[in-house]
């Protein structure tokens, strides 16, 4: 039975992309937008803005809007506003703090669980490269492997906080605790994640905590979360009169000011889709769980209505996971089944979705992959009927 406390209802009617009759089932590769994004972007631009730093009121607003902007994001995840370095997403984000922290001489540890977004920016930075292999079958990432991986020599261990293709939520703080004792630092990939219930980057073990704007509501901006005290230790590629304060000397280019408006909107309405109380950090966790558990009691009417089709094949089978399964259809390509499923009003993915380690080590890469379906927060029951509906057909 789906938790009666969560209003699902009034959530929904928050996102005008859900008024056209369609299923989205896509979230785990972005998801819709409420009104308040909308309206907040829009009134950004009609107000007009400036650059940042400069002595005029459009300017002035810019500078508030990524103060707020900055704010926001740091009590989505359990941050510091001044450790808040924004981007216009996680992989340029990654590409761009690999290259500062990392290099030849030093050692990462990547994991074959991982978007190849936590993967490739560190395997070419030109250090040494060592491997956390996952479980094929359970789609678990066993953590007594890095006792094993990490040494003096590990520089950072990147590693997901969930998976995007089979949801696995690692055991990261087990992780993070041996990182941590040989001095090395953590990269949590926290995009998958951070929709998907209440996210504490410290808890965590997490030095850097990576997520992306568009996967919770918002429009697309990255962001990479650490101590400020942290990034004052790394000195990044920058241009000669840009800013060399923190967060800014991370920052590349003019940012878009009306998108980071966006952003702090999304995360007021993640923190007001149920009723409560206390600062907006204490609202979001709240809300965060009451959504969490939501999506886990319609995740489990899924992946239970999948599991009794003979034809159909999931994929990985983690303790802890999130709202996300893949899977396949017996004779149909999962391309074949993604157009049965649009034609049904049923938006799904289909292929690696970037997970291209981990589709390997299931050995389903080179043949097309999989279907993926994702729940998020304003998915409901006729959504997942509508799914099922669809899958039995091909039988």
């Amino acid at each position: 039975m789906l938790p009666s406390q969560y209003p699902i209802k009034q959530v929904r009617a928050t996102y005008p992309a859900l008024s056209d009759g369609h299923a989205y089932l896509d979230g785990a590769a972005g998801t819709q937008v409420p009104r308040s994004v909308i309206e907040a972007i829009a009134t950004a631009y009609r107000s007009g803005l400036g650059n940042v730093g400069g002595a005029f009121p459009a300017s002035h607003r810019s500078d508030a809007i990524v103060a707020a902007c900055r704010a926001a994001v740091a009590d989505l995840v359990g941050g510091r506003p001044g450790g808040v370095i924004l981007g216009p997403n996680m992989t340029t984000l990654t590409y761009r703090l690999a290259r500062a922290i990392a290099g030849p001489g030093d050692e990462v540890v990547v994991s074959r669980l991982d978007h190849d977004a936590n993967v490739r920016p560190w395997t070419q930075t030109g250090a040494t490269v060592r491997w956390a292999e996952v479980d094929p079958v359970t789609g678990e990432l066993p953590v007594e492997q890095y006792a094993d991986l990490v040494n003096e020599r590990t520089r950072v261990v990147a590693v997901t906080a969930a998976s995007n293709i089979i949801g696995t939520r690692p055991d990261v703080p087990a992780i993070a605790e041996i990182a941590h004792a040989a001095g090395a630092l953590v990269y949590v990939d926290g995009v998958h994640a951070t929709p998907h219930g209440p996210v504490d980057m410290r808890a965590l073990g997490a030095d850097f905590y990576a997520t992306s704007a568009y996967k919770w509501s918002g429009p697309h901006i990255g962001a990479v979360i650490a101590d400020p005290a942290l990034l004052e230790t790394l000195r990044p590629d920058k241009l000669a009169p840009s800013s060399d304060t923190v967060p800014e000397r991370f920052e590349t280019g003019t940012s878009p000011f009306a998108d980071l408006d966006g952003v702090t909107a999304a995360v007021d309405h993640l923190a007001a889709m149920v009723p409560g109380t206390g600062n907006r950090r204490e609202r979001l966790l709240n809300s965060m769980a009451a959504a969490e558990a939501y999506e886990q009691a319609l995740f489990a009417v899924l992946v239970e209505g999948l599991e009794t089709m003979p034809h159909v094949t999931t994929y990985g089978k983690p303790a802890r996971r999130t709202a996300t399964v893949y899977f396949n259809v017996a004779g149909r390509t999962p391309h074949q089944v993604a157009e049965h499923l649009a034609k049904r009003g049923v938006n799904v993915w289909h292929g690696h979705n970037y997970a291209w380690e981990l589709t390997g080590a299931m050995g389903i890469r080179d043949t097309g992959g999989a279907v993926r379906a994702g729940l998020v927060h304003y998915n409901d029951r006729s959504d997942v009927d509508r799914l099922l509906d669809g899958v039995a057909r091909l039988e």
